[in-house]
């Protein structure tokens, strides 16, 4: 475990026990987390965690548990990514097809990526997610059309 890791140990295991535990898909994970987050800030906010430990605490802590979420899924196959995005996005309002058609045209999964990781796994998120939309969406057509 990474030195950061155990410094934020508890706040870590409190948030990912209550709160991340109860989200099936780590697709989903990763979009609860980036939801924390002030895009314009770049603070998280989750006012349990905050009522309960230090402020910067909590910002280390879940900064640290988006960037582990974030590289769980590079590490996982694609294959098994393309499963667990097709869960997450089933389950979003206005369901599959529409979640698809938002996220290609306008590369939602953009806000996805932790601020402190490197540039190239950056890229191969972006690169894994492209290329996984596009699986999905063609999948979703040929379902649609019967064949």
């Amino acid at each position: 475990m990474s030195t950061e890791l155990l410094k934020y140990r508890r706040i870590v295991e409190d948030f990912s026990l209550t709160t991340l535990a109860a989200i099936p898909s780590t697709f989903g994970r990763l979009v609860y987390v980036s939801s924390l987050r002030d895009l314009s800030t770049g603070e998280y906010e989750h006012a349990g965690l905050a009522a309960v430990y230090p402020g910067d605490a909590v910002q280390q802590a879940l900064a640290l548990c988006h960037e582990e979420v974030f590289l769980r899924i590079l590490e996982t196959p694609l294959s098994l990514q393309e499963q667990d995005l097709c869960d997450c996005l089933r389950e979003m309002s206005g369901g599959l097809s529409a979640a698809l058609l938002h996220w290609r045209r306008m590369e939602a999964y953009r806000v996805l990526i932790p601020e402190r990781v490197p540039a190239y796994l950056k890229e191969l998120f972006c690169s894994n997610l492209a290329a996984l939309l596009e699986i999905l969406s063609s999948e979703c057509s040929t379902a649609r059309s019967g064949a």
